[in-house]
């Protein structure tokens, strides 16, 4: 008898596996060979070699039912055809097969590995976006990770993915999938391909069942200068007008807008309205523009219009109630924007030596919102610049979260939570394009912390620097475990602000927090605290607010631990069956 199945490998490497007598007696059987567990069936007078680990989740799949040549693994009945490996159930991803020659009666099977992991694993990526299928997500990431592909390669996956198939436009899933790029250079190697994992599953889980979105084409051999351009999209958004609005970005960039003029057509827009979407529009710009620097300006045409959408329809702070009555908070901010160009003369005058911070902050944090826009105005007439100013209240957003009692209602977190995010986009916007439109941001984040007054009443204390510890290490240590149980708000940022204050390594602190921020399920606001604060702590270095920043974030994620955790329990399973663990062994 001769056979020969014919398949892709790199190189012929043929060994000797069993006798043929033994696979037709048996059917199907298992045998060990070079580190590889192959399961052999004998079917319609041909011998087939598959792994025998069921690709899906590690079940063995010898003695499986073989029947039409299709073999279906017991544990969660997916199917596969024989001859190929291929799957007839997406979840479950194409069984490793192996050509096999019958020689003088002995079955000989070739192990040589598939000719082009990096296609099928990308085509698998792409499966599980289209599906939302996590596991596969999950294994997919890893094994592009694990064969050397820089992890932006697969992000951009997911940003043309989140951008194309979710006509709502840019959104949750979209943010984490840029906050865990942002996140990477802070975690432990170990931790990396979890987070590109968790943003990819983020976006397609966003865009599940979602309808796609097709962006318009650019205005027909335009001519049109930026200036006009700029006024267009602000007009647009003013009546709300999506289509026009996107057709009249995508002609700003088609055109050659620079990525520095289109941020700053963007941020305008979103600052003509006050704190809009209680900060998540500004944010998601910020965030695009942080995504695009990952993947290159190229992609602007095809990500930006994804933005559109939720800048048109945001609701708008001058139309609610709280920022009207019983103040005029828009009134406030109204006049002290008519006055910006007067104080951002007065203070280059002033040649960058404005240092009162430390007299701002308290102003920031009281009770009249007229001091604190006058506060704000005398700080740039002295010399402030508008990144040091929104450094400041960005800090100020912060305290609300270090000082937040956990007697407030859980729901209250957020709040606090969205002028601290807002803040940071509006600092990292200011950080890109330092505009007179966008410093109006700013404003509108120390208006958003005066309105959080009362969630520092009483406000929680804020660690010390005392009862020092020689080895702060051993601190650290203790973190996981805290984070095992519920509200643990206080324990936690104290033991930080301890470890910090002992000279422990910021560095590894913040490892530490993004791997307690990984081991839950996703929350689209820890995610965002916990980016910002890192970004926050590297702008301000080792210095006390910077360590009041790494102290709200940590009571935040405590408030928000623990979670069910399932989602890590699909990345452990992906992980152990990427580094070849029999699962089903396990107990």
């Amino acid at each position: 008898m001769t056979q020969i199945f014919e398949n892709t490998t790199k190189t012929d490497n043929y060994i000797y596996v069993t006798q043929l007598a033994e696979v037709k007696a048996a059917g199907s059987l298992v045998v060990h060979k070079k580190k590889q567990t192959l399961a052999l069936f004998y079917y319609n007078d041909k011998v087939y070699a598959i792994d025998n680990r069921c690709p899906h989740m590690g079940f063995p799949l010898q003695g499986s039912t073989c029947k039409d040549g299709i073999v279906t693994c017991p544990w969660h009945y997916a199917r596969f055809d024989l001859a190929s490996g291929g799957t007839f159930d997406s979840w479950a991803d194409d069984v490793p097969c192996f050509p096999v020659e019958i020689r003088d009666d002995e079955v000989w099977v070739n192990l040589a590995s598939p000719s082009d992991p990096y296609t099928h694993q990308r085509q698998r990526l792409q499966d599980g976006l289209e599906q939302n299928i996590s596991l596969v997500i999950a294994k997919s990431t890893l094994a592009l990770l694990d064969i050397g592909i820089n992890p932006a390669e697969p992000f951009l996956t997911g940003l043309e993915f989140g951008t194309r198939y979710n006509k709502a436009g840019w959104g949750t899933g979209l943010t984490i999938h840029t906050c865990m790029m942002n996140l990477l250079p802070y975690l432990d190697i170990e931790d990396k391909p979890r987070a590109v994992f968790h943003g990819l599953s983020a976006v397609a889980n966003d865009s599940a069942g979602a309808p796609p979105e097709f962006v318009v084409h650019p205005l027909p051999n335009s001519t049109v200068d930026f200036a006009t351009f700029k006024s267009w999209f602000r007009q647009f958004i003013q009546v709300r007008d999506t289509e026009a609005a996107q057709r009249c970005l995508v002609s700003a960039i088609s055109s050659g807008a620079t990525s520095v003029q289109i941020a700053d057509m963007l941020f305008c827009a979103a600052t003509d309205h006050r704190y809009l979407d209680v900060g998540h529009t500004l944010d998601f710009i910020n965030k695009a523009l942080e995504a695009l620097d990952v993947v290159g300006w190229e992609s602007a045409a095809s990500i930006l219009p994804s933005l559109v959408s939720g800048l048109a329809n945001a609701s708008r702070m001058e139309e609610s109630n709280s920022w009207l009555y019983p103040v005029d908070l828009v009134g406030i901010l109204n006049s002290a924007f008519k006055q910006l160009p007067t104080v951002l003369n007065l203070g280059k005058s002033q040649g960058g030596t404005w240092s009162n911070s430390d007299e701002l902050v308290p102003i920031l944090l009281g009770e009249d919102p007229q001091a604190i826009a006058d506060s704000l105005l005398a700080a740039l007439a002295a010399g402030c610049t508008e990144e040091e100013l929104a450094s400041v209240v960005t800090y100020t957003a912060a305290l609300r979260i270090a000082r937040f009692h956990i007697n407030n209602d859980f729901g209250d977190w957020d709040s606090a939570h969205h002028s601290f995010t807002f803040a940071n986009a509006v600092h990292q916007g200011l950080r890109r394009v330092p505009t007179v439109e966008l410093l109006r941001g700013v404003f509108d984040a120390a208006m958003s912390v005066y309105l959080n007054r009362f969630l520092n009443v009483p406000p929680a204390r804020l660690p010390e620097p005392k009862d020092l510890v020689a080895n702060p290490e051993e601190l650290l240590k203790q973190l996981p475990d805290l984070l095992n149980s519920q509200q643990q708000v206080n324990q936690t940022g104290q033991l930080v602000a301890k470890y910090l204050y002992s000279n422990g390594s910021p560095q590894k602190l913040m490892a530490m927090l993004g791997k307690m921020m990984l081991r839950e399920n996703r929350d689209f606001h820890v995610i965002q605290e916990i980016e910002a604060a890192f970004r926050q702590y590297s702008l301000l270095g080792q210095t006390p607010a910077a360590i009041h920043i790494l102290v709200a974030a940590s009571r935040y994620l405590a408030a928000h631990s623990p979670t069910m955790r399932s989602q890590a329990q699909t990345y452990q399973i992906a992980e152990r069956l990427h580094q070849g663990d029999r699962l089903f062994e396990e107990s």
